[in-house]
């Protein structure tokens, strides 16, 4: 069992005494990064600053209880806490806000993010996991404010999950789950329902988690009063208070961000709540300042009024830490004691100035020593051009004459001297092409690589093992296959669990769960609230602790509720850390054509645009479903999957090797095979496909009928143009609605795979409407395309190139 900070506090006075002066140092060094910080913005060196100053004590405090194994999902205010956890240091800090792309020197981002976002790098450049118990973590933050809420309650939840789950290698992800999970946000930003939904769900769960609120009065401009209900969120969260003997509710801690002692005593109490006793709290922290405002794009001189500033000046709390530096005296053996006269912390004001100013001197050296080694390297061969095309000289010159110069300045130089010499064949040219290509190479790793998984996991790398089947393979239905899939995998893979909404005690609302929680307990399969969000939090959460999470969203159209937290935060979680962390979250769902509005909807193109960095999984039937869970399962790229709705009830044969083959991502399958056009399809719509298809052949028209089964990534190996180039005739059908889906399809045949060459009509999109569907049976005809739709205007391309073979049907 891990000690608390309370535990651990029989000190000696001088121990005691040198705490306080380092964390009144570590104070005023992050309080110089901010002034510096902030100068070096408005003076053109980097682009744009956001910083912690105001929140240094309250940090500081956090950090004593932070131990190896927590975990922290905040956002961009918390430089204080990463400086003294040791997941941040003043060269790293400028080196972020330069920009660097080094993970030597910018390990939080490798300068893909703006400043002030933190990240601890869970990853072994293999992709492998480090031992995170050994380490204190930081899990990438985000800019959404509240968007880092959801994760955290996944975070918090892996812990209390690891109190009775246990496989080989879950010693690296935690210590019998007694780690907590830190959460950070604005006093404003807790008007989101992020906020709100993930502290409900805390509440319920009781998983040891403990947000900090900083309170400092305003949302940019917006005073908190025009925020919330209520200014006081403490008061508003009230009915949140837990009762004594009930296992609901949280904690709810109010103190002064000025008040030093204050501070360390509830931070103790928060954490004694969280890690003995896995109860969730909240500290509130009051009368917060932001000395320079909310970030270099504005002044707070403008919505603050001279009182508010004066107060603010007065309680800093770097000033009214050092005022209670200088009172505080204590009689010991009849000797009193002090912690440093006011000429030790003004030295120690003036050796933080000068730590700072070295840390960013040589961030700053460091980021301009890549642009100019990047000069010289290239430089010399845009002057051996200068023969071969006037203009070149000039090019130069107007490069020399930049102020400031930036890789794209160089990039810039190369491209227009490459266009100026266009059409020569020299061997300066060449030499100028190869250096080019050179130098691209690099540029892209650091601002293009890691959207996917390149790790030896990645899906892409997971072999096809093909269904078995046997005489005694019996036909049930399609929910039959994919329960008992889930049955070997559950059996297969303890890591694993699965929660969503009406998941657990009833099997899930189509029985492909049926009977899961009954075998393998509450923990591993287990139900949640109506909380898309925090669903999809929990899902991140867990993953990036080691956890094989399948998230359940109960149906495609409720997805957009947690569109958010895919996009901003699931989807970059590898690219924003460039490879530093991952969270292979596997999203189950179900969708497509059903009944109604709210229940058939098909919001496929928003997913693919927003969702990039997941794979979009979307199987035909169940069978195809389970094999792509049996394939994620050994990958460590997130996923969503998309089950068929109206498949739960048709025969599937049920393979013999359930658990264990697999179905692979970006390859197409040829369902039918034909000669005149090919049909490019997925999901549901393949069956109203291949039913079309068979009308045609009726007519004469050999159609190929194509499953693409994955949307993200898409036909690595080309396959439809292969198709393509041997009927000549491309058709994309899709539910989606026009220019959706359809659109990415065309785009990934005709542009990225040429099959533009093979055309010999124009290629045809057959979408749904543009409105949701209609209700019933019907409203599906009517809204989405039929066979009756797929025949007639596939019929119709034949009938403009022959009409005597094809007549008009109309």
């Amino acid at each position: 069992m891990q000690t608390t900070y309370i535990e651990t506090q029989q000190i000696s006075f001088q121990d005691f005494k040198n705490q306080i002066l380092e964390d009144y140092k570590l104070g005023r060094i992050s309080r110089e990064m901010s002034y510096l910080g902030r100068r070096e913005v408005l003076t053109g060196k980097a682009k744009f600053g956001i910083f912690g100053d105001g929140k240094e004590l309250p940090q500081l405090a956090m950090a004593k209880v932070f131990k190896d194994g927590d975990f922290r999902s905040g956002y961009y205010r918390d430089q204080t806490f990463a400086l003294a956890v040791d997941a941040l240091t003043v060269e790293s800090f400028f080196a972020q806000l330069y920009a660097d792309t080094s993970v030597e020197r910018e390990p939080a981002s490798a300068g893909r993010q703006m400043n002030g976002h933190f990240a601890t790098r869970s990853l072994n450049e293999d992709g492998s996991w480090k031992d995170l118990t050994a380490q204190k973590n930081i899990s990438s933050d985000i800019s959404p404010t509240a968007g880092q809420m959801p994760r955290l309650l996944g975070l918090a939840q892996a812990s209390k999950i690891y109190k009775s789950v246990k496989f080989e290698g879950s010693e690296k992800f935690s210590k019998d789950g007694n780690e907590i999970a830190f959460g950070t946000i604005g006093d404003a930003s807790t008007a989101e329902g992020h906020f709100w939904e993930t502290l409900n769900a805390a509440c319920a769960l009781q998983v040891p988690m403990i947000v900090s609120i900083w309170d400092d009065g305003y949302g940019i401009s917006v005073p908190t009063m025009k925020q919330r209900a209520k200014a006081d969120i403490a008061e508003m969260l009230s009915g949140f208070q837990r009762k004594e003997g009930e296992f609901q509710g949280c904690e709810i801690i109010q103190v002064k961000a000025w008040d030093y002692p204050s501070l360390l005593d509830a931070y103790a109490r928060a954490e004694q709540f969280a890690r003995m006793e896995s109860i969730p709290v909240v500290v509130h922290v009051v009368e917060v300042t932001q000395p320079q405002g909310h970030s270099t794009s504005g002044s707070h001189e403008r919505y603050k009024n001279e009182d508010r500033l004066a107060w603010e000046s007065q309680f800093d709390g770097l000033v009214k830490f050092k005022e209670w530096i200088l009172d505080y005296s204590i009689e010991i053996d009849g000797k009193e004691e002090v912690l440093a006269p006011a000429e030790e912390l003004e030295s120690i004001d003036e050796e933080a100035k000068k730590t700072v100013k070295a840390g960013q001197k040589a961030a700053w050296e460091n980021y301009q020593k890549t642009i100019t080694d990047l000069i010289h390297s290239v430089l010399p061969f845009v002057e051996n051009l200068k023969g071969q095309n006037s203009e070149i000289e000039n090019y130069i010159n107007q490069f020399n004459k930049l102020v400031s110069k930036a890789k794209k300045d160089v990039f810039h130089l190369v491209r227009k001297s490459l266009l100026a010499t266009r059409g020569i064949n020299s061997a300066e040219r060449n030499q100028l092409m190869q250096k080019y290509n050179e130098i691209f190479e690099v540029e892209k790793d650091n601002y293009s690589s890691h959207l996917y998984s390149q790790s030896q996991w990645k899906a892409e790398n997971i072999k096809e093992i093909k269904p078995v089947y046997s005489e005694s393979s019996e036909d049930v239905d399609g929910r039959v296959v994919v329960r008992n899939n889930f049955d070997k995998i559950f059996e297969k893979y303890p890591e694993t669990l699965v929660f969503g909404e009406d998941a657990g005690n009833i099997g899930d609302v189509n029985q492909g769960l049926e009977g899961m929680q009954e075998k393998y307990g509450e923990v591993r399969v287990a139900d949640t609230g109506i909380r898309e969000a925090t669903i999809l939090g929990q899902g991140i959460g867990m993953a990036m602790r080691g956890l094989r999470p399948i998230a359940e969203i109960q149906y495609l159209d409720y997805i957009l509720y947690c569109l958010q937290g895919m996009s901003d935060d699931l989807a970059t979680v590898q690219y924003r850390t460039k490879g530093g962390q991952k969270a292979p979250v596997i999203i189950r769902t179900r969708g497509h054509r059903l009944e109604g509005v709210w229940h058939s909807g098909s919001p496929m193109a928003g997913i693919l645009n927003l969702s990039k960095g997941i794979l979009v999984l979307v199987p035909r039937n169940l069978t195809k479903a389970a094999g792509f869970y049996n394939t994620m399962l050994q990958s460590d790229d997130p996923a969503v999957i998309v089950e068929c709705l109206n498949g739960y009830r048709l025969k599937e044969k049920q393979p013999d090797n359930l658990g264990e083959f697999t179905v692979p991502v970006g390859k197409i399958e040829v369902t039918k095979e034909g000669n005149d056009v090919t049909l490019v399809t997925y999901g549901s719509t393949w069956r109203i496909v291949m039913e079309a298809a068979d009308e045609l052949e009726k007519l004469g028209i050999s159609a190929e009928v194509i499953d693409v089964q994955s949307l993200i990534p898409f036909d690595l190996t080309h396959e439809i143009a292969e198709s393509v180039k041997k009927t000549n005739r491309l058709v994309v059908i899709d539910e989606d609605v026009e220019g959706g889906t359809s659109a990415f399809i065309l785009q990934q045949i005709l542009e990225k795979q040429k099959a533009f060459r093979f055309l010999d009509s124009d290629p045809l999109t057959i979408s749904a409407n543009d409105h949701r569907p209609a209700y019933a049976s019907d409203g599906d005809y009517f809204s989405k395309p039929s066979a009756d739709d797929m025949v007639e205007k596939i019929y119709a391309m034949f009938n403009e190139t022959n009409p005597q073979k094809y007549p008009a049907i109309f």
